[in-house]
């Protein structure tokens, strides 16, 4: 069964919301150390939990989304071949499971953008109504 076309909108708007906040509290964890991390990340992790911290927003609320999403798929794909793929080739194994779920939802996001319900959208009709 196939939701109705006119829902695809909003479930695709409530899949990148979902996403980019998801990821966005990776960087509270990675920067102050909150919610199960022992202290706070520095070096190469804090760049990762800056990306964390300004793609996330931009994903979740649609603006310029394409361009963040592209960049937080690329950070997940390092983060996996970094931190998870030495461990083991298979991500059950390796816990890169998440990381690889990112980078894709994040490919998908950055290939078709933001979609109708974004804030991408919203200026875009702004615009052309000009």
């Amino acid at each position: 069964m196939k939701i109705p076309e006119s829902l695809a909108g909003p479930a695709f708007a409530l899949f990148r919301f979902v996403f980019g906040t998801l990821f966005a509290f990776h960087w509270v964890q990675k920067v102050f150390g909150l919610f199960g991390l022992a202290h706070p990340a520095t070096g190469t992790p804090l760049v990762a939990g800056v990306i964390e911290l300004v793609a996330g927003p931009l994903i979740a609320i649609g603006f310029v989304a394409a361009p963040a999403a592209f960049i937080a798929s690329g950070e997940m794909a390092v983060a996996y071949f970094t931190a998870h793929a030495p461990r083991s080739f298979m991500p059950i194994v390796n816990h890169g499971e998440l990381a690889i779920l990112y980078c894709f939802a994040f490919l998908l996001i950055a290939a078709g953008g933001a979609g109708r319900w974004s804030l991408d959208a919203l200026l875009r009709n702004r615009s052309s109504r000009r």
